[in-house]
């Protein structure tokens, strides 16, 4: 016992249902979408930049997903406290529904024609990144409205999920500011 007392309260679940207030909250969302990140210290490399790219919720599906365990908190440095992690059961459903609702659906596939800076990534959005190793599933890439991918002029074929992102979502961040 140190003498100190800590009340905390435990970060709000976000899920589906959340996310309609999220989109309707701005004139442009902007949201990031992980299509089965499964590690950790991704997860909360991915949270910790989307905070600070103004990034307003992450969606990741319910299963066969990371989930927000201490280690991501830990590699978040905060930024899993502030910006909403939505959970979803159906993320083609979600898709579907963020399109219906205005949002333009980007996914990152190595085999896009379309470099990322040659596209227009203004307006609400969402960007879809896909697994470590697998990218986006099938279904996911099906539903997206554009396919994008970022110049790889070294000898290795991918680069890191949390990296790429990072570099994606500056990217919108320069065409939005």
């Amino acid at each position: 016992h140190q003498g100190v007392i800590a009340k905390v309260k435990p970060a709000k679940q976000y899920n589906e249902n959340d996310l309609g207030a999220i989109v309707d909250a701005t004139d442009t969302p902007f949201l990031l979408i992980l299509d089965g990140v499964t590690d950790p210290h991704n997860l909360g490399a991915c949270l910790r930049t989307a905070d600070a790219a103004g990034v307003d919720a992450v969606v990741v599906p319910k299963d066969k997903s990371a989930a927000l365990t201490p280690v991501v908190r830990k590699v978040a440095c905060g930024a899993a406290d502030v910006i909403p992690l939505v959970q979803v059961t159906n993320l083609a459903r979600t898709l579907r529904d963020l399109q219906d609702a205005g949002v333009w659906i980007i996914g990152t596939a190595g085999e896009a024609e379309n470099n990322i800076y040659d596209c227009k990534l203004v307006g609400p959005m969402a960007l879809v990144m896909g697994a470590e190793g697998k990218g986006m599933r099938r279904l996911t890439r099906e539903h997206c409205d554009e396919l994008i991918k970022l110049p790889m002029a070294g000898s290795v074929s991918s680069l890191n999920v949390s990296v790429a992102t990072g570099v994606c979502l500056y990217e919108i961040v320069r065409q939005r500011g």
